[in-house]
């Protein structure tokens, strides 16, 4: 497997740092300090770790609504995340765009996005702008199982495919579109299939399984740097939460859930990390007390920070807003 131990640690910490930046924004919604709504990506760890870790600064991604992992994994800052999320002045989006609208050009993190498929289209766009420009740049495009039958899906993977683009469709397949189980809406059990349909790779791997990802994601980004098009990876995975922080999830089976719990990508991680001497259970624990240092840090940052003022409603909104429409 073309990885060292050096990046394995490095998906140690970004694993780690989703993991509990999630949880503590679980637990800063339910007592009321986050507005909106959350839309949490606890248990899905694996894959914006194990797809990011392939990428460079320069390569773009695109998001979802449940898209902080995505961020972390990218390189996003714990601060400026946590105040955005607490609607501070200070953070990413200067506390306009919430959970689900989180971006940042200088890390080609192009946003997240609240509209079901929107960013399969978005990430085509930044690959034909790569191929334009000729430079080996990619695009990791996140999306869940039930974006996979919006009109968005299939003609991103058809531009994509005809034209040669270097996007990689990351397919984060938690078994559920909000409350319908993949099994109701899609009568295919590997989304990976579609890929045929459009002559581009499908692959399934089991997405609580971080090397299993990166080796997926590496293959897929090294074909695409070459210039040989896109490729459709399906991660299965299971989101822990309900659709949305407040819905019970009583569509889930319990007994299902239990078991996908035990399978969760965390402690597999730490497992597969001691097994194979690549960091012992108290180097992982210090990574561990480092990280929870940072989420501190970063709530602290929010919690101290400026609301956004209500005459700046209108800025950085419409780029025609300015003061003469103002006084209109």
């Amino acid at each position: 497997m073309n990885v060292t131990k050096e990046q394995m640690r490095d998906m140690y910490r970004t694993i780690m740092r989703i993991r509990k930046f999630e949880s503590n924004a679980q637990n800063d919604f339910a007592n009321g300090k986050i507005p909106g709504f959350l839309h949490l990506y606890l248990g899905e760890e694996a894959i914006a770790t194990g797809v990011c870790q392939n990428l460079r600064k320069d390569d773009y991604i695109t998001s979802t609504h449940r898209g902080h992992g995505h961020i972390i994994a990218k390189g996003g800052d714990l601060k400026y995340m946590m105040a955005e999320l607490y609607g501070k002045s200070t953070g990413y989006c200067k506390g306009k765009g919430g959970s689900m609208h989180i971006a940042d050009r200088d890390l080609g993190i192009l946003g997240a996005n609240g509209i079901v498929g929107a960013g399969q289209d978005i990430a085509v766009g930044a690959g034909l702008s790569c191929k334009y420009r000729k430079t080996d740049q990619v695009c990791g495009c996140f999306f869940g199982d039930g974006s996979t039958n919006q009109g968005t899906f299939h003609e991103a993977l058809n531009l994509a495919s005809i034209w040669k683009l270097p996007v990689i469709f990351v397919c984060e397949n938690n078994h559920f579109g909000i409350s319908m189980s993949q099994s109701r809406h899609q009568a295919i059990k590997d989304i990976a299939d579609r890929g045929a349909a459009y002559g581009i790779p499908g692959v399934a791997v089991d997405g609580n399984d971080v090397m299993a990802v990166y080796e997926a994601a590496n293959e897929a980004i090294a074909r695409a740097r070459k210039g040989q098009g896109p490729t459709l990876i399906e991660c299965k995975t299971w989101r822990w939460r309900g659709h949305f922080e407040g819905d019970p999830g009583i569509y889930k089976d319990p007994k299902e859930q239990e078991e996908w719990i035990t399978r969760e990508p965390v402690k597999r991680y730490r497992k597969f990390l001691e097994e194979n001497d690549v960091m012992t259970a108290a180097e992982m624990d210090q990574v561990d007390a480092e990280i929870d240092q940072e989420i501190a840090d970063a709530v602290k940052f929010a919690e101290d920070s400026p609301l956004p003022k209500p005459e700046d409603v209108g800025k950085d909104v419409y780029t025609d807003f300015d003061e003469e429409v103002r006084v209109r």
